[in-house]
């Protein structure tokens, strides 16, 4: 029943009806056109060499053989033209006398009941001629006209040409055999043609459909054949099995994620549970009372980033993370985010270099989200780390080349960490992907951080090579103010800073 429906409504169906039987009735039309044409063609020039044989010099010769001799002359004139008359293969003529009958024959046969309509016209016209075109009583096609003869008034006779045609009737019907084989011959090809035309799409196509229900089903290392023509189809095909490309990929991710992000719940969960059935067993000491509070506090701190992670990645999946715009100081909160990490670079024993230029860089932005994307950034930084490692943040601000434009933030996050490879650095800001499974963390921070930028108009980019370290680049517009008097700007070249920048371990030293 499928098949069915396919061939009826499918593209071979659609095919069908719309171009195939489209160009059988043009095809036909031009053939019936060339037929009639050269039908008509025949009969005018069949018509023409009937008529041409009468002229003016005949008539003469008639009238004046009649005028000499009476009905005797006439008859001699009309012997005479008979035996001399040179078209006999070709037309019959008879010479008839005043009364319209048949005298004599150029092929010496008459037929004394023979209808003649054209005598009977030639009656009836002015002109003295009639035309007849039909058959006669033994059933032959002829055409016929009748010339009548007059003198003073007097009709004395005439003379009929009759042209069978038996023969053009015959070329005709041969010609239109040949014009159907012909059109049978082009529509063949126009069919053969098409047929392989069409199947070149259909086949394809079919593969398509079956293809994508597997992947559909959840078959994701269902792929299309490569083609046999670079052309539209062939792109589809490509495509669709990138789509598939990515849909595995991101199953994967989606796979490994909900994986990590169980053991992120997992372990804070059994470290709450374990100390607080430890701190609910009675008297303790109080040091090991507080460690413990200190223990559940920590792990509830990272419960409850996981499951903001969640609800921010659900909020970016549905369009519904909105921002909270006031005028800030971009820098502000960056330096802000810098003392809340001095004590986990000491604590962890990971170098962290801070220089920034000391001006103000305000725009509208959400103090808590731009917060939120610094935090993570160097979260990362430091997960990714190990001791004695070390970590630089700086920031430029560029003014703007014109007045009135806005003028460029840009701070560089750099770690001396275990790096990104190549392959897997297009992929990070991607939802659900992380690069190193051993660390740490939901995977989803930096989608929600690249997020967060893009909605304050900036970029979030990325620079990693394995064994090296990692450089994150955030590039954000903001207002140009300035000074009265100029400041030292910070140097940038995040890799090349300069050795004699102060950490911040040992500012606080």
């Amino acid at each position: 029943m499928n098949e069915q429906v396919n061939l009826r409504s499918g593209i071979t169906g659609r095919w069908f009806r719309t171009t195939l039987l489209v160009v059988m009735a043009i095809v036909l039309f031009s053939f019936l056109i060339g037929y009639l044409l050269l039908r008509n063609n025949y009969q005018s020039t069949a018509e023409l060499r009937l008529t041409s044989e009468y002229s003016d010099s005949v008539e003469t010769y008639f009238v004046s053989a009649y005028q000499a001799n009476g009905e005797a002359g006439f008859n001699e004139a009309a012997r005479e033209y008979i035996e001399s008359f040179g078209e006999k293969d070709i037309m019959d003529v008879w010479i008839l006398d005043g009364e319209g009958n048949v005298l004599m024959s150029s092929s010496g046969f008459t037929a004394p009941d023979e209808k003649m309509p054209d005598y009977n016209a030639a009656l009836r016209s002015s002109a003295k001629t009639g035309t007849w075109k039909g058959r006669t009583r033994s059933g032959e096609s002829v055409s016929a006209v009748t010339h009548l003869l007059e003198s003073s008034g007097n009709r004395f006779g005439a003379v009929r040409y009759i042209m069978s045609m038996r023969g053009i009737n015959k070329q005709m019907l041969l010609l239109a055999m040949a014009l159907f084989i012909a059109f049978l011959l082009v529509m063949g090809l126009v069919i053969l043609s098409s047929y392989f035309f069409i199947s070149s799409i259909v086949r394809p196509v079919r593969e398509i459909n079956e293809v994508t229900k597997r992947i559909a089903a959840g078959d994701m290392a269902a792929r299309l054949a490569p083609q046999d023509h670079n052309d539209e189809i062939s792109e589809l095909c490509e495509n669709i099995n990138y789509m598939a490309d990515e849909l595995s990929s991101t199953d994967k991710m989606k796979n490994d994620f909900i994986s990590t992000v169980s053991h992120e719940m997992k372990t804070p969960l059994t470290a709450i549970k374990g100390w607080a059935e430890t701190l609910s067993s009675g008297d303790m000491d109080p040091a090991l009372f507080k460690r413990g509070m200190e223990i559940i506090i920590d792990e509830s701190s990272r419960l409850t980033n996981v499951v903001n992670d969640l609800l921010d990645l659900s909020k970016i999946a549905g369009g519904r993370l909105t921002l909270r715009y006031e005028k800030i100081d971009i820098l502000a909160e960056l330096d802000e985010t810098i003392f809340l990490f001095k004590d986990r670079s000491m604590r962890e024993g990971i170098e962290l270099v801070y220089n920034a230029p000391h001006i103000p860089a305000p725009a509208e932005g959400d103090p808590v989200r731009i917060k939120q994307v610094f935090e993570n950034v160097l979260d990362n930084a430091f997960k990714y780390n190990t001791q004695g490692g070390k970590v630089t943040v700086a920031a430029d601000l560029i003014p703007p080349k014109t007045d009135g434009e806005k003028a460029t933030l840009k701070i560089f996050v750099e770690d001396t960490g275990c790096g990104i490879s190549r392959e897997e650095l297009p992929n990070v800001k991607k939802k659900f992907y992380k690069s190193n499974l051993s660390v740490p963390g939901s995977g989803i921070g930096l989608a929600v951080c690249d997020e967060i930028i893009k909605m304050h108009k900036g970029t979030l980019e990325l620079e990693s090579e394995v064994g090296t370290g990692t450089l994150v680049i955030i590039t954000m517009p903001v207002d140009y103010v300035k000074l009265d008097t100029e400041l030292p700007e910070a140097t940038v070249q995040m890799s090349r800073i300069e050795t004699e920048k102060d950490s911040i371990g040992n500012e606080k030293a």
